[in-house]
């Protein structure tokens, strides 16, 4: 893994109040889309494909109990290959 997980952590547990709303935003190949929203908690998603319909955006906004369920999903989804998190 490429990224600092508890830097990440540290910094979400700072800018974000646990219960609350949390936003997820990936950008995904069309034919990974089922892959990232199987990741997903039950929750508002929406979807906007790019011009040529080979990516999608993905938008959930969520109620997370803990910073760990965001990171939980942020682990899952960088094993999808393709996939850029925003």
């Amino acid at each position: 893994m490429s990224w600092d997980i508890q830097a990440f952590k540290e910094k979400l547990e700072s800018q974000h109040q646990f219960p609350g709303s949390y936003s997820f935003k990936f950008i995904v190949p069309v034919d990974k889309k089922e892959q990232v929203l199987a990741l997903l908690p039950k929750s508002d998603i929406s979807f906007k494909e790019s011009a040529k319909g080979t990516y999608v955006s993905i938008t959930s906004v969520a109620k997370l109990q803990t910073s760990q369920e965001v990171l939980d999903v942020y682990i899952a989804a960088n094993n999808i290959e393709g996939l850029i998190a925003l």
